[in-house]
């Protein structure tokens, strides 16, 4: 039996499939050489593209030899040995340096072959009806596959947030599909939000087909809108700031200096030398929110005041006032 074998690894015997000649490679083809002839091949012989009787063959024959020729060690037994020595296995004492010495058994999936090889970039991703391999005898019709509606979620971000910028991570659970094809399982993903300097209520930010997959489905994108919480000092209008200053009538008519502590932490003191009355406002040029396009550019910030009338004066505070204003 060893000298059976002995001159079997001399002589090889001729090999019912050759995997180079089937990827239109020779004997020096490269890795690089071997992916670059399968993805083109593959695109070309897949049978939702090409619907050719033997297609289907094919690109099996074609699943199979990637199969064997991205592999180092049953490349190196199909080169040294054929594909019987492959196939029908060699002594263990021959695997030594590196080559597949059980027995091998392509599992006959080519479409699984072809997912695993695009992965994230399969090009037949939106056209997939299902998982299910692909059976000799027919092809299955396609589908055409439903896209989900978008999972909508407000992200809730305080002004501070909105004004200086700030990373948000989100964890997810979703429903993904097991390599099966068939079965799923739920799994956790964090999802990392970059907020901008002056993104505004309602900015929508978009993970495309993130959320639930399906065998029968395009995943649905998860769409989170921005929403601002209220805060102690601030309105904000647009590009905006508003600062409601409370004030006195004596502070009115007489001055005064307000001061305002700032989002970026400084403390503007801004003296009041006209006479307040319900129209008067101050505007602060650039002491607003980042505009989102270009944040090194602000809006204003707007102080309004809301004057404090007393609830009643004597008769004497009344004529001092009279005199005071008298004309």
């Amino acid at each position: 039996a060893l000298l059976c074998f002995l001159t079997a690894i001399i002589f090889p015997p001729t090999m019912s499939q050759d995997y180079y000649e089937t990827l239109e490679l020779n004997w020096k083809a490269t890795d690089a050489d071997i992916k670059k002839a399968y993805r083109r091949l593959s695109l070309k012989f897949h049978p939702r593209r090409n619907r050719e009787n033997d297609t289907l063959e094919k690109f099996t024959q074609l699943g199979e030899a990637y199969d064997v020729l991205s592999d180092p060690r049953k490349k190196a037994t199909y080169e040294k040995f054929g594909e019987e020595g492959l196939k029908g296995g060699i002594p263990a004492e021959f695997g030594s340096g590196g080559a597949w010495s059980s027995k091998y058994v392509y599992h006959g999936d080519p479409d699984k072959t072809f997912r695993e090889f695009f992965g994230g970039d399969n090009p037949f991703a939106d056209f997939y009806s299902n998982d299910a391999p692909l059976q000799f005898g027919g092809l299955q019709p396609d589908l055409v596959k439903t896209r989900d509606a978008p999972i909508e979620r407000d992200l809730n971000l305080c002004l501070d947030d909105l004004f200086h910028g700030c990373t948000k991570k989100i964890k997810i659970s979703r429903r993904v599909m097991n390599d099966d094809g068939h079965t799923s399982s739920i799994k956790d993903k964090i999802l990392s939000i970059n907020v901008k300097p002056g993104w505004k209520e309602g900015t929508r930010i978009v993970f495309s087909k993130e959320g639930d997959q399906g065998p029968n489905s395009i995943p649905a994108d998860i769409v989170f809108i921005v929403r601002q919480k209220t805060h102690p000092q601030f309105v904000r209008r647009g590009n905006d700031l508003v600062f409601k200053a409370k004030i006195s009538l004596e502070m009115a008519l007489t001055g005064f200096s307000v001061d305002i502590q700032t989002l970026d932490g400084r403390l503007l003191s801004i003296p009041i030398n006209d006479i307040v009355h319900p129209a008067y406002k101050k505007v602060l040029s650039g002491e607003g929110m980042p505009l989102s396009q270009d944040p090194s550019q602000r809006g204003n910030l707007i102080v309004i005041f809301d004057v404090q009338f007393p609830d009643k004066l004597s008769a004497e505070s009344k004529l001092l006032i009279r005199e005071a204003l008298a004309i």
